[in-house]
């Protein structure tokens, strides 16, 4: 029978948006060749990582993670593409899950009282149908059990894509947009604010500015992807 399913799945094929080859039944969304070797982040091992010293200065951060490394034209950057241009949401709500199962393995996630993703503008929203950033969010609290908060932080103005933008243009293009609707109901907690790619620090940044009106909040970040200053 799983010959027959696997020979079913190369007439209907579904394409690993990682490499483009064909997902036998039993895979659900990326092949097994490339989520054995797709290049993975562990700066949640290390308090001192790249990752928070991005905002070192800028966003007083506890703890900071990425699942992945950012390479340009590399498979991250195709697997990126696909989940927010392509409409394959349920991977990266697959890639919360998976990556939630990891940071369970290290207790880095205890302490955490709720899940934040990085929202879109509502016209945003509409034309794309989904936000990337909240179904890796969702993946993450279904595998670590912790709250998620989709309606805490909203995104009042909508800004251009940062894909080809320079450093200094990305921390212009989002100054300002975010803002805490209540701040009461996230203060004294630590929170984990999700988006899926992480490179000059700029949104997020922007994000901690709206949030920071909370009073005793602590933050956290999370990203599916973290482009080093290489990719930068």
């Amino acid at each position: 029978m799983s010959l027959i399913n696997d020979f079913m799945s190369l007439i209907y094929q579904r394409l690993c948006p990682c490499c483009k080859g064909t997902l036998l039944l039993h895979e659900t969304h990326i092949c097994t060749a490339c989520e054995v070797g797709l290049p993975k982040s562990s700066n949640h091992l290390d308090g001192n990582s790249e990752l928070i010293r991005v905002f070192a200065g800028r966003v007083p951060l506890i703890k900071a993670y990425s699942l992945y490394r950012y390479q340009k034209s590399g498979k991250v950057q195709r697997l990126l593409h696909a989940i927010k241009y392509k409409g394959q949401k349920e991977t990266a709500e697959y890639l919360g899950f998976l990556f939630a199962t990891y940071l369970l393995s290290s207790d880095t996630l205890s302490g955490m009282d709720g899940i934040i993703p990085v929202p879109l503008h509502r016209r945003r929203l509409k034309m794309r149908g989904y936000n990337q950033s909240e179904w890796f969010a969702r993946g993450l609290a279904t595998g670590s059990g912790i709250p998620l908060f989709t309606n805490m932080l909203e995104r009042n103005v909508a800004t251009s894509t940062q894909t080809r933008k320079k450093k200094y243009q990305r921390w212009e293009n989002v100054e300002g947009v975010f803002r805490l609707p209540d701040p009461a109901l996230l203060c004294n907690k630590h929170v984990l604010l999700v988006d899926d790619v992480i490179t000059t620090g700029a949104t997020i940044e922007a994000a901690w500015l709206a949030l920071k009106e909370a009073s005793g909040l602590s933050l956290s970040v999370a990203s599916i992807a973290f482009a080093g200053k290489e990719t930068i």
